[in-house]
């Protein structure tokens, strides 16, 4: 743990440091600074605005890690009903990449019930090497057991990456990881590379509302863990007949408690097709105009086989509820063909949709920022033109 103090011999009331305090943790009292420690984040902002050396932040190492003992990149795979997930085999596909280039097996961490087959199957998508671990709690995802199990296996086999995506699962289950392992994590990755020299993950995620791309690396920890956005990565080709290692781990019952009990998985209602997998999806935003006229891109949906979505105005609105939202805070979505109804296209939807195949904008303001990533664009009244598409799609398909 670091801790921060005042030498207050040096101090001179300056009150540079309170300016650069972003969170309030600094104030004077008889022209000496005082930090509190219930605002203060360690951040280091303080030290650096000081000019006569007057606060002084150390930081308590613990034992070094070898880091030379990591090796090779992993992927958790992750499944759900014994299927694995489309998000485990873009990791794969980028996990061999980055494999590749630092000379090491790529691998793959599967766990479950009843698993055996999907785990044979992983070799066809790339992986060297299947961590099996086949347990009946582990069935279904439950944090505890699900952390345990990994944490077993990244303290015992010691890899040097460990990729996760940036799902309901993964988000809940890799923090509690990096923390039992002291690894380094960056949440939420739109890119990743490596430093061949160094041996570092590059890990490059939207920073500041998304106005700016922030690459993070981790040099003292390993290992160097990142969850990855879905459908920001093209999944692993199938190789049919390549196999993989199969290393199959039995753990203690105690490994696999709980201080929770799963008594039911109930599935999401909904009359249209998964966002995240729709090779079709139309959207609705705030120049919609109003909840009742969603209805209108729901229609479009349903004849076209798509999915609805939306911008985060809409969902924030209310109209809509929050699993349709797409952007920086909802999902990430990688259709063949993305219509966008009544979105402006700040960049936090952007960054959801933007690598999308085809992008038809339809929006009355012939300035809106959503033209400049739009394949087609339509400038007009939304209400007017999407029942138009609607009627002309039915005709010529026949719906």
């Amino acid at each position: 743990m670091a801790s921060i103090k005042v030498h207050l011999e040096k101090c001179t009331g300056c009150t540079l440091c309170v300016k650069a305090c972003a969170f309030g943790a600094i104030h004077m009292a008889d022209r000496k600074a005082v930090i509190d420690m219930s605002k203060c984040t360690l951040c280091g902002a303080c030290v650096a605005a000081c000019k006569f050396a007057a606060i002084e932040m150390e930081k308590a190492e613990g034992p070094a890690k070898d880091l030379s003992a990591y090796k090779d990149v992993w992927v958790f795979c992750e499944q759900k009903k014994g299927a694995v997930q489309s998000i485990s085999f873009e990791l794969l596909g980028e996990g061999r990449k980055l494999a590749d280039k630092l000379g090491v097996k790529l691998c793959a961490v599967l766990l479950g019930h009843g698993m055996v087959d999907a785990a044979e199957k992983l070799g066809e998508r790339g992986a060297d090497k299947v961590y099996l671990v086949d347990h009946p709690s582990l069935k279904s995802f439950q944090d505890d057991p699900y952390t345990s199990v990994l944490v077993r296996l990244v303290e015992e086999y010691k890899p040097e990456v460990l990729l996760c995506g940036a799902t309901t699962i993964g988000r809940s289950l890799i923090s509690r990881v990096a923390i039992k392992t002291n690894a380094g994590l960056t949440a939420d990755c739109t890119a990743l590379d490596v430093d061949t020299k160094e041996r570092l993950l590059l890990q490059t995620r939207p920073a500041f509302g998304g106005n700016i791309m922030a690459t993070i690396i981790s040099p003292n920890h390993r290992p160097q863990m990142a969850t990855v956005r879905h459908k920001v990565m093209k999944e692993a080709p199938a190789q049919p007949g390549r196999s993989a290692e199969i290393i199959s781990k039995v753990y203690p019952e105690g490994t696999f408690a709980s201080r929770t009990r799963l008594l039911d998985v109930v599935e999401e209602i909904t009359s249209t097709v998964n966002l995240s997998e729709a090779d079709i999806i139309v959207s609705g935003g705030r120049g919609m105009g109003s909840k009742e006229n969603l209805v209108l891109i729901e229609e479009l949906a349903k004849v076209l086989g798509g999915a609805v979505g939306a911008s985060r105005s809409a969902v924030d609105a209310d109209w809509i509820p929050y699993s349709h939202q797409v952007g920086q805070t909802g999902k990430t979505v990688c259709p063949k063909l993305y219509i966008a109804c009544g979105i402006s296209g700040q960049i936090q939807h952007l960054i959801g949709m933007q690598s999308s195949k085809v992008i038809v904008a339809i929006n009355k303001d012939p300035d809106a920022p959503i033209f400049k990533v739009a394949t087609y664009g339509i400038v007009g009244d939304v209400n007017e033109i999407v029942p138009a598409l609607t009627k002309e799609f039915k005709r010529v398909l026949n719906r």
